[in-house]
């Protein structure tokens, strides 16, 4: 697959933003091994949208520009999510438009996402903090023992502890589920890969995770409690329950969403920076505790893309783009826009304001934005809190996704305090 020019129909009069030929950018590799930042910098750098044919039938415009980001994110009118959001999907509608959070479109979408805001509020959440602390810290605790700590290995399994605690979820089921959840969001990384190759992985993956929340909502209808399984469970809408396999839907999408965002912002930072001013400068000014995960987020920008249809013929950064075209959006290309952040390239703990679209924007921004924030904050606390002199201890891999832009393996080492500085102000 190439990049090629887009049909002369719809070139934008007067300039040709589009290259000849380039780097396939549904390839996962390029996000892996690749120099994904250049390539969106050599993008933003051109007047219009860049339009990539991927086959015979199905191609897609590509936004880097944060200000076209935004537009895209926010106008649900003009750019559907029903049709699929991950272009693993390009060309093909997604069987769970209308139904999973993700692929449904407001008023709809508002009605159904209302319940499970008010269980994800800022408030509600920090009644959590503490409960997020303890798994926090158990987590890291083979850091202090003086050998090598994959600290991505760490992270990935992170997500679940909290989510899962949150959900209700056996412990016992953790490990199983962020594997399973790793094979959906990287079917094409060798490592969580079944021997079927990609299309069997995400087969295997989603058929036992659809089916492990069948089982566990015929009990837990049963069995309400205060947990987030049981708030989607007794969400009404339109005068009704959602369907089991409304709910089953949406689990899946609450697991992949926390699975992707939480984790990779932190591993960026170990990953680049272990042995480093930067984490020095961090743990020496807890009150950047805030401003540093920000700018962790903005930097790592955990979900790679998201994707729309356009609905109708529109013009987006004076490019035609026709009705059921597919936009892309790359996040990590808006995140580094030089006409919004400052020295894009340079990590910054102290930038402030930092209107990263690493959540997304607009009425699909995440809905456990929340939790990730009080995660991070809970996360940058204790390790700065706990530990010191972070070295690294051999080559961090990156993920192979398209979708997920993080490490799988960061080997680090670190000490432990013999004393505990002043806890940082952890901020939800």
């Amino acid at each position: 697959m190439t990049v090629t020019e887009a049909p002369a129909t719809r070139e934008p009069a007067g300039r040709c933003p589009f290259a000849p030929a380039g780097p396939d950018l549904v390839d996962p590799r390029l996000y892996s091994h690749g120099d994904a930042p250049r390539l969106w910098r050599e993008l933003r750098e051109r007047d219009g949208l860049h339009w990539q044919q991927v086959d015979a039938d199905r191609g897609f415009w590509s936004v880097v520009h944060y200000r076209e980001a935004d537009l895209v994110l926010r106008d649900t009118d003009t750019y559907t999510s029903e049709r699929g959001t991950l272009l693993d999907l390009l060309g093909t509608d997604d069987p769970a438009g209308g139904q999973q959070l993700a692929v449904t479109d407001p008023p709809l979408h508002t009605a159904r996402q209302a319940r499970l805001k008010r269980a994800l509020t800022s408030k509600a959440v920090a009644k959590e903090r503490e409960q997020i602390r303890a798994l926090v810290v158990e987590l890291l605790e083979p850091l202090g023992d003086g050998g090598v700590f994959d600290f991505a290995s760490a992270m990935m399994a992170m997500p679940m502890w909290v989510t899962g605690t949150m959900m209700a979820l056996p412990r016992t089921d953790w490990e199983w589920l962020t594997r399973a959840t790793t094979m959906c969001i990287a079917a094409d990384d060798p490592e969580f890969q079944e021997p079927g190759g990609r299309a069997a992985t995400l087969m295997t993956a989603r058929l036992e995770l659809f089916g492990y929340f069948q089982d566990l909502i015929a009990h837990r209808s049963e069995h309400l409690g205060t947990d987030l399984l049981s708030a989607l469970l007794s969400t009404r809408f339109e005068g009704r329950l959602m369907s089991p396999g409304e709910v089953i839907s949406n689990c899946y999408s609450l697991l992949l969403g926390a699975n992707v965002t939480t984790p990779h912002a932190p591993t960026f930072v170990l990953a680049e920076f272990a042995g480093s001013e930067v984490l020095a400068d961090w743990a020496a000014h807890p009150e950047l505790n805030e401003s540093g995960y920000a700018e962790a987020l903005r930097w790592a920008s955990p979900v790679n893309h998201v994707m729309r249809y356009a609905t109708r013929d529109t013009v987006l950064r004076g490019t035609p783009v026709a009705a059921g075209d597919a936009v892309v959006v790359w996040l990590g290309g808006a995140n580094r826009d030089g006409s919004v952040f400052a020295e894009p390239e340079r990590f910054d703990l102290r930038r402030r304001p930092n209107k990263h679209l690493a959540f997304g924007i607009g009425p699909h921004y995440c809905v456990g934005h929340s939790v990730a924030r009080t995660t991070l904050g809970v996360l940058f606390d204790e390790l700065f809190t706990r530990y010191h002199d972070f070295r690294p201890a051999g080559r961090p891999e990156r993920l192979i996704s398209n979708f997920a832009s993080g490490y799988k393996h960061v080997p680090i080492t670190a000490r432990r305090r013999s004393h505990s500085p002043a806890s940082l102000e952890v901020r939800s």
